[in-house]
């Protein structure tokens, strides 16, 4: 396979898919096994080495309850034949429907990697895994969660730099931050933050509530101008915004010393700062999928 050709593999990757339901199960395993190629590790590695790592960031990056089903990209990334397993017979001649319980990836040992063409394609051309690194995580992860992801798979963000090409089927529009911070009067929706340098703001973004990587449109009902740190812990699914009320609910998987939570646990139960616009507020059909695909549940109590 020629370079182009293994990126374009990766490229149809087949996820799976409900509607709009986030599924980044196999982004993540194979931005783990990425990383082990970097890193020179062994070709194949054990489910059962392999399954705290998977389960670990699942749990931190992926949809509330996702790590139940860490498992499933184990079995099922063999169909897009970018992945290949070993272990006894009885396990691996099972059709590709019959998904092996945790327990006997485990007890079996079933082991998985690239298969060897593409191992050793990889481990020669470090530009290339870098460059497929790049194009998983900008297709399933906003910005604002992009360096995480990579630090917590083992890649070096600095290692990967930027590239447009996961976008160019679908352009970002330009304006959209413009139109959203001009709606909440360059401040924050959350804690007012405000701040400027002459004519420039500081630290103010436009936060998409539904995300691009999901097919959430450029328009102003999908977005809530943040600053920099709510924007990044609600992408993490730290907080959540209630339709009608537009009260915010904090998950109870958000701690840290009391200073600095009694600071952001202040905003549990406030109401969203609104826009200058009725026709601006955050459409619920948005809010209900970041509660849904991004929210760290169970909320906290009023």
């Amino acid at each position: 396979m020629t370079r182009d050709e293994i990126i374009g593999a990766f490229d149809r990757m087949r996820v799976w898919q409900r509607g709009d339901r986030r599924a980044v199960h196999k982004p993540l395993l194979v931005l783990l096994a990425l990383a082990r190629v970097g890193s020179g590790g062994a070709a194949m590695i054990d489910w059962v080495e392999a399954e705290p790592k998977l389960k670990a960031l699942l749990e931190e990056f992926g949809p509330a309850g996702s790590a139940g089903s860490r498992h499933y990209p184990f079995w099922h990334l063999r169909t897009d034949n970018l992945w290949q397993l070993e272990g006894p017979a009885r396990i691996l001649d099972r059709p590709a429907g019959a998904t092996p319980t945790l327990t006997e990836l485990r007890v079996n040992h079933v082991s998985g990697g690239f298969p060897p063409a593409l191992q050793a394609a990889l481990s020669r051309d470090p530009v290339l895994v870098a460059a497929i690194a790049r194009r998983i995580v900008d297709a399933h992860f906003p910005g604002t969660l992009r360096d995480d992801v990579l630090a917590a798979v083992g890649l070096p963000s600095d290692s990967i730099g930027d590239d447009a090409g996961a976008d160019a089927a679908r352009r970002r529009d330009p304006a959209f931050r413009e139109r959203v911070l001009l709606a909440y009067q360059f401040r924050c929706g959350v804690c007012g933050h405000d701040l400027r340098l002459g004519r420039q703001t500081i630290g103010l973004e436009a936060a998409h509530i539904k995300w691009f990587q999901a097919h959430g449109p450029d328009i102003v009902p999908n977005g809530i101008a943040l600053c920099s740190l709510h924007h990044k812990v609600f992408d993490l699914g730290a907080f959540t915004v209630l339709p009608g009320s537009y009260q915010m609910v904090f998950s109870q998987h958000l701690n840290g010393s009391d200073e600095t939570s009694a600071r952001m646990l202040a905003y549990h139960g406030a109401a969203l700062v609104r826009p200058q616009s009725e026709g601006y507020l955050p459409q619920p059909e948005f809010l209900e999928w970041h509660r849904r695909e991004v929210f760290k549940e169970p909320g906290r109590g009023a």
